[in-house]
């Protein structure tokens, strides 16, 4: 039993304010996870490649990392430290030269991007989004989870959002049992798994399909018939969002609809502090059908 949330916010007058409602929400699914949680933000986009870091020993890791970096890539390199991760702002072009220095220097790559930052620990939700202040982030969508871990050990890197290529990322209620055959087609596809967390199977999926020239409504649509086991999927892009449930559809999960926003929760409680949700569309997504917003 996880809890997964998700905000996609249609107009700009509630950007600054993102971070907060989805504190929120994900504070009150607490109980169906207390092992982890995460948030993904998509904020503004970076004058470059945005790049978000994690180090169990960050004074450490990070100390002299911005100059180290900008010594590498002869450019420039910016770096904002939060707490045990760090968001850099890199030359386009950088990443396979970045990822393989952090691999050597055994700093975690929690996702690339554009406009995405990711943040997940081992914790509550409420001291994971303390931690790295998400109630000031601002920014157009996001997606969070807080886990139960049932599939893979309860570490930072079997925390949620999954993000599997630039600026996508996942969450997901459920368990997959064909994840094992699915790794090793992804891995000749060129997205192999790096944790033994299913979830992360699901992410390298969406990213394949995506990558093929799929649009996020397909790619959806392809875990109906390649993926096994219950799940709903909660999937962030640069531009949209989106949810799918497996044909049975025993997790449970809620949507709202306003003119302001769409709001995914684990449970209807997850609404509970968002404006205007008394005149909201509400309802339960339908099994085998896929939701999802662009903008």
């Amino acid at each position: 039993m996880c809890g997964i949330v998700g905000l996609f916010l249609k107009k700009d007058d509630l950007r600054p304010r993102l971070g907060d409602l989805l504190t929120d929400m994900l504070i009150t699914m607490t109980d169906r996870g207390p092992d982890s949680a995460g948030i993904a933000i998509y904020g503004d986009d970076a004058d470059g490649l945005k790049m978000t870091i994690q180090s169990a020993t960050p004074d450490e890791d990070f100390d002299g990392l911005e100059e180290n970096l900008t010594a590498l890539l002869r450019g420039p390199v910016r770096m904002r430290v939060i707490d045990t991760h760090a968001v850099l702002t890199l030359p386009e072009g950088s990443e396979a030269e970045v990822r393989a220095f952090m691999a050597e220097k055994g700093i975690r790559v929690m996702g690339v991007g554009n406009s995405m930052e990711i943040f997940k620990e081992v914790g509550l939700p409420k001291d994971v989004a303390s931690r790295f202040g998400i109630r000031q982030m601002a920014g157009s969508h996001g997606i969070g989870h807080t886990r139960m871990a049932t599939e893979s050990a309860v570490t930072t890197l079997g925390a949620h959002p999954f993000s599997t290529d630039g600026d996508q990322c996942l969450v997901h209620n459920g368990s997959l049992s064909n994840h094992n055959r699915m790794r090793r087609e992804l891995a000749r596809k060129g997205f192999a798994p790096q944790t033994q967390n299913d979830t992360e199977v699901a992410a390298c999926y969406i990213s394949s399909r995506l990558a093929e020239g799929a649009n996020l409504g397909e790619a959806l649509d392809g875990t109906l018939q390649d993926l096994d086991g219950f799940f709903t999927f909660v999937v962030g892009t640069k531009n949209g969002f989106g949810v799918v449930r497996d044909p049975i559809a025993c997790k449970p999960a809620v949507m709202a609809e306003t003119d302001d926003y769409v709001a995914f929760g684990s449970e209807y409680r997850a609404f509970a502090n968002l404006p205007g949700i008394d005149n909201a569309r509400v309802w339960e997504p339908e099994p085998a059908t896929v939701y999802f917003w662009e903008r």
